[in-house]
């Protein structure tokens, strides 16, 4: 049988104001537990919140990133459920007008094509606080910091179809919210993560299957892993002649599978109702054109200009432009060496390794865009080889240094004298004459395949500091000539 996979997103985005929700407690990850509330955020008696308008702005800020249709009246509801890390009994959300409405977003597919994805809806809410478990035996802490924290929730058609669609939809949401500023982004201490509604149907159908949600993951990695594994589970279902039924799911990354978690509720379940201590939300167009305008580059627009304007391609510019501070530093590369392309090609390969490697994002990283340009720079001048770039970039990323102290002191200053190189080259040709009449011998198009064991030759002789374009050049110079 052939099923197709329905996925719709929810990202929650935690928004990068100084102060919460509802609240004037401070907004940071890693304090002492509770030491970061107000009564507002207890849910104590009498407490009444006052809304954040910077918060306001940040969600109209995404409203206009992805060209969506920006409320000009909304309103905050509660959302009543009850739950330990809840102590109102209910969440301030919003539900019939949120502050932002249809829009949509432009993923590139593994095929090099472009699919749009549409957006439902982005509304404003409270966060909830923290279960602890693991440091009560037999007992669960409550922290209560998170509370009332500025989340905007950002919810997708299901017009998502396989688990790599998701995480293309995911990243390129996270390029946006941290490109325009509302969001850190950081996935590992949950300033976003994501709810994936994932179903299946069979192919052809028009009616959507009975959907599970899987909660709060919070890694593109996982995000895959743990929809490919509840797709498989509910084909396994459908085909044993079974029914899946509609739940809440999370995923174990330690087992690599999805559990249950709860049944499913509905809307109505919730019993929302407009919040009777907020009042309504009102703006103009004045106040969304003002936000728009302030909008900086976004990801599609600098990775067209990186196209444009400094030749790179569609992919590396992609690459490139996903992070808004990988694609600041790139530039700060270039305007060093003057060299896009060679730029690209350190920023998304080594660099990015060595990232990976570390778990770094660029804002930590050891190596400044200043000694990564400098670096490129001595690559272009002939002074070291690729081969001794990457030891001057481990030295660096390492035990930090300058550029030019590190490739004189491990000696990677390449020989680029001609007239050295010559004598390194004739002394090879000399001393192989079986290998220079296999090459006399070879058709045309075969020699260029046989210059790398002259080239290896060479390279040992000078012990690697020769210049390799130099080497190349002249063997084939004066190979041909004896042909």
């Amino acid at each position: 049988m052939s099923w197709e996979i329905v996925i719709g997103l929810e990202i929650h985005v935690q928004l990068a104001t100084q102060s919460k929700l509802f609240s004037g407690a401070k907004v940071g990850f890693g304090a002492q537990p509770n030491t970061q509330t107000t009564l507002v955020d207890l849910g104590m008696p009498g407490a009444l919140p006052v809304f954040n308008e910077a918060a306001l702005r940040m969600a109209v800020a995404f409203g206009t990133a992805i060209d969506a249709e920006v409320c000009k009246h909304s309103v905050f509801a509660r959302k009543n459920y009850f739950y330990p890390d809840s102590p109102k009994g209910y969440q301030t959300s919003q539900m019939d007008h949120p502050i932002v409405g249809l829009g949509h977003l432009d993923i590139q597919l593994e095929d090099g094509t472009t699919k749009r994805i549409g957006v439902t809806r982005a509304h404003l809410e409270e966060d909830a606080g923290k279960s602890l478990h693991e440091d009560y035996d037999g007992m669960t802490g409550i922290d209560l910091n998170r509370s009332s924290t500025p989340l905007l929730e950002i919810v997708s058609e299901p017009d998502l179809r396989t688990a790599k669609e998701a995480v293309a939809y995911m990243r390129k949401m996270h390029a946006i919210v941290t490109t325009i500023g509302i969001s850190d982004g950081n996935m590992a201490e949950g300033s976003m993560r994501c709810d994936a509604n994932v179903s299946i149907r069979q192919k052809g159908q028009q009616k959507l299957g009975t959907r599970a949600e899987l909660k709060n993951i919070n890694s593109f990695k996982f995000i895959e892993r743990a929809i490919n594994i509840e797709v498989q589970r509910q084909i396994d279902i459908l085909e044993d002649g079974g029914h899946v039924h509609q739940e809440t799911r999370l995923y174990d990354a330690d087992k690599n599978e999805t559990r249950p978690m709860r049944s499913k509720e509905e809307a109505n379940d919730y019993r929302y109702f407009p919040c009777p201590d907020l009042l309504p939300i009102e703006i103009d167009e004045a106040y969304i054109d003002a936000i728009r305008q302030s909008l900086p580059e976004l990801p599609d627009q600098r990775s067209a200009r990186f196209v444009s304007q400094l030749n790179l391609s569609p992919y590396d510019a992609g690459v490139l432009s996903a992070s808004r501070g990988l694609a600041d530093y790139f530039e700060s590369v270039v305007a060093v060496c003057n060299d896009p392309k060679l730029s690209a090609n350190w920023v998304t390969g080594e660099l990015a390794k060595y990232m990976n490697q570390n778990n770094l994002e660029i804002d930590a990283i050891p190596l400044s865009a200043l000694q990564l340009g400098q670096l490129i720079s001595r690559i272009q001048d002939g002074t070291i080889s690729g081969k001794g770039a990457k030891t001057v970039f481990d030295e660096l990323w390492n035990n930090a240094g300058e550029v030019d102290a590190i490739i004189d002191a491990k000696g990677l200053k390449q020989v680029s004298d001609q007239g050295a190189i010559e004598a390194l080259v004739d002394d090879v040709i000399a001393q192989s004459s079986k290998q220079v009449q296999q090459y006399i011998d070879a058709a045309a198009d075969k020699r260029g395949k046989m210059l790398g064991f002259f080239m290896g030759q060479v390279m040992k002789a000078s012990k690697g500091s020769a210049n390799p374009g130099q080497v190349n050049a002249l063997l084939k110079q004066k190979l041909d000539a004896l042909c």
